[in-house]
């Protein structure tokens, strides 16, 4: 729970209300948690890809020196797995059986006293394995292959016909590779039991959830599981599924009678919370002369575990991107023996879009067009294919304002045309948009007696500034000063809220704030309904508005009361209203709800002896809507960004060919971007209130990460003259 001191309005950059706690090592991070008498967990995992235990020795783990007990599929007892949720199956329950199916899969669990003896005594371990030979690469034809996993394929036109009476038509494939999140705090889980009520500390992006699942997996009443989690070190998406060493820290704080902590390692990480896909997309582009679209054609064939259904549309990206008469888009998945796949940051949009947007590059090039004016020409002003209007969309203006603020008209159209310093320079250029999502969600608001307010959901905070701008929120709506509100989240326990991913946290508990602070007004208006000493008396509460810590007449604002003096005079203890926000269909809003938009420019700079590539310059211009909060949303575009450079240039997970062993589980080996990588960032919000919610914001979290690889490799080849269709772009490529 966070509370802010001085007085802000929505809208300008106000500090982080959590600030404080976090730079004084205050917050409480799920790692943070100890209790009386906490043993440690510590990991066993496989060595080999696929196949079956033979063997499991663990007598010497048994004997050594503080060990509790060691939970293999032998003795750990029958576990549900958890149910059906919004994104896909819950993965397997953990030591079920003796089916090996991904090298690094957890085998065994060691609890001690401390960490470094179950670190010592999990080396002990022996395990024997019968192995197979692993599926592990997309074209392998024994993998099965799962088509139209979703049931969001996009058709309609006449595509073939399309194609073939083209004018000018581009056929390509982009490969991308598979990334892991890698939040600098690694996933913790702090599991008690209290009688037959579970408690747990966990590095979660969706507590609600994770309660559900709990309860599913362990027999007991949802109500019988408390899941906290006020601040989570990162996310990305890792934190958004139940993961099986979550259970394991329950299952062994439940045979161990003591609470038991479990930090995943570095390498662990690699194997036990998700990862981007890899995959394959084939785009084929049909134009007339002129540049305007008649065909899109979008496949995609991304990785998916053996037992799992990770939800990933990648292609869908292109059906809504641009208006166009002919469209196909198609998402296959081919089951492999990998550890689960999940969403990160920008999931299934971020590499649909550098396919479609590479591919747009492309035939601007054949068309001998400015890659802008081509993107303009083609702009879906109506939502494909409904014809619709959105909610909300400024899209033309992203890419006219950014076009502005980047010096686009600098550009040379040639490739290899533009020198400084002795370095090639190149121009890129990317357009987004992401996907409108909103989730069923529920607030709860209290007005004390003295005068201040406490609004709770249990959405997560991950570093997204969510305290911030529900605080915000909260103090408009109820017209006090900020510092008079305090905010609770990422509890269980609180109203229902959904997963903080997908950029659609803010808008639905945004929204369900909206809703129960309404409703606090008109309980507030009801108690004075018949109160002569009221000058409120009769008010509904469209004739009134809030602020100085009350409610004025509209038609007459010296006629003003303060809650603080409404309570008291009716002696009561506080008023609390729950809201409710849910989505809403199209036909109902008589709109398409729209997600962000924007676009990305970059300007690359490669080294024409040594093929070296730098970053130099980005902007990024953003429609999200109504912006809550200016300093916290630039700050969600820019680290949203550094993440697309990663994905451009850097971040690979490199797996043996043979096994599946991630050969770089380190952050020694696995590549991100470091300060000297980030160039100057530049970040505009345009656009208005979006009107398929009551508070008019979009989610942004995403969108900050999407476009910016096709811009890099687009610049890249602008510069360069070599068109790579893979990432991360590397030196190697170049020359």
């Amino acid at each position: 729970m966070t509370t802010i001191s001085r007085p802000r309005l929505l809208g300008p950059g106000v500090n982080r209300v959590d600030g404080p706690l976090k730079v004084t090592g205050r917050a409480p991070y799920p790692s943070d948690f100890a209790y009386r008498g906490m043993a440690h967990a510590v990991l066993v995992r496989s060595t080999v890809g696929s196949g079956r235990i033979t063997e499991i020795d663990t007598t010497r783990a048994e004997r050594a020196a503080g060990v509790v007990r060691v939970l293999t599929h032998l003795n750990a007892g029958h576990l549900e797995r958890g149910p059906m949720t919004p994104l896909g199956v819950s993965p397997p329950a953990p030591l079920q059986d003796d089916v090996i199916l991904h090298y690094g899969q957890h085998v065994a669990v060691v609890v001690a006293d401390t960490f470094e003896e179950a670190t010592e005594a999990a080396n002990l371990v022996r395990v024997g394995y019968s192995a197979q030979p692993a599926l592990l690469e997309l074209d392998d034809p024994r993998a099965e292959l799962r088509t139209n996993p979703w049931g969001r394929d996009a058709e309609w036109g006449d595509m073939a016909g399309a194609l073939a009476s083209a004018e000018v038509v581009l056929d390509e494939t982009y490969l991308t590779v598979d990334n892991t999140n890698n939040p600098m705090g690694p996933l913790t889980t702090v599991a008690r039991w209290e009688g037959d009520t579970l408690l747990v500390n966990n590095s979660t992006q969706w507590a609600s959830l994770e309660s559900t699942s709990l309860a599913a997996t362990f027999g007991i009443p949802e109500e019988s599981v408390h899941v906290m989690a006020p601040y989570v070190g990162g996310g990305f998406g890792a934190g958004l599924r139940v993961w099986p060493h979550v259970v394991l820290a329950a299952l062994a704080a439940r045979v161990t009678g003591r609470p038991v902590k479990l930090v995943l390692t570095r390498p662990q990480m690699f194997t036990a919370c998700g990862h981007r896909p890899k995959g394959r997309q084939r785009v084929r582009l049909g134009a007339t002369r002129e540049g305007h679209l008649v065909a899109i054609d979008h496949e995609a064939l991304t990785a998916a575990a053996i037992d799992d259904d990770n939800f990933e549309p990648t292609a869908t990206v292109s059906a809504t991107s641009y208006a166009c008469p002919n469209v196909s888009t198609h998402d296959m998945q081919v089951r492999l023996n990998i550890p689960v796949p999940n969403s990160m940051r920008g999931p299934g949009a971020a590499t649909g879009n550098y396919a479609l947007e590479c591919a747009m590059d492309e035939l601007a090039y054949k068309l001998g067009m400015d890659p802008l004016d081509l993107r303009l020409c083609n702009d879906a002003a109506l939502h494909p294919p409904s014809g619709l209007p959105w909610s909300s969309r400024a899209h033309k203006e992203c890419l006219e304002r950014g076009a502005e603020l980047f010096g686009w008209s600098r550009r040379t159209h040639e490739p290899r045309s533009m020198r400084e310093d002795g370095m090639l320079v190149g121009y890129g250029l990317a357009a987004v948009g992401y996907p409108w999502f909103r989730a069923r969600c529920l607030a709860r608001a209290t007005i004390r007696r003295d005068g201040t307010a406490y609004v709770c959901s249990a959405g997560s905070e991950i570093g997204n500034g969510a305290y911030t701008v529900f605080v915000q929120l909260s103090a408009e709506l109820l017209g006090l000063d900020p510092g008079e509100v305090t905010v609770g989240l990422g509890e269980s326990t609180m109203p229902l809220a959904p997963q903080t991913g997908g950029s659609g946290l803010t808008g639905a508990v945004g929204s369900a704030i909206y809703e129960a602070c309404r409703k606090i007004v008109g309980e507030v208006l009801d108690i004075v309904a018949d109160d002569i000493d009221s000058p409120l008396r009769g008010c509904a509460v469209d004739d009134v508005e809030v602020g100085d810590g009350g409610i004025r007449r509209r038609d007459d604002p010296a006629r003003f009361e303060s809650y603080r003096d409404i309570l008291a005079r009716h002696r009561l203890p506080d008023l609390t209203a729950e809201g409710e926000s849910a989505p809403s269909t199209p036909q109902e809003l008589g709109m398409a709800p729209a997600g962000a938009f924007g676009a990305k420019y970059v300007e690359v700079r490669v080294d024409p002896d040594l093929g070296r590539i730098r970053v130099a310059r980005a902007v990024s211009v953003i429609d999200g809507g109504r912006i809550l909060n200016a300093k916290t949303a630039r700050s969600q575009i820019i680290g949203g960004a550094v993440g697309g450079i990663g994905m451009a240039l850097f971040e690979e997970t490199v797996s043996d060919a043979g096994t599946g062993r991630i050969a770089n589980a380190t952050l020694g080996d696995y590549i991100v971007p470091v300060d000297a990588d980030i160039p100057d960032m530049q970040v505009e919000f345009v656009g208005s209130w979006d009107r398929a919610n009551p508070i008019g914001t979009k989610g942004i979290g995403e969108i900050g990460l999407v476009g910016l690889a096709p811009a890099i490799a687009n610049g890249i080849f602008h510069a360069t003259g070599r068109r790579i269709r893979s990432l991360p772009i590397t030196m190697d490529q170049l020359l």
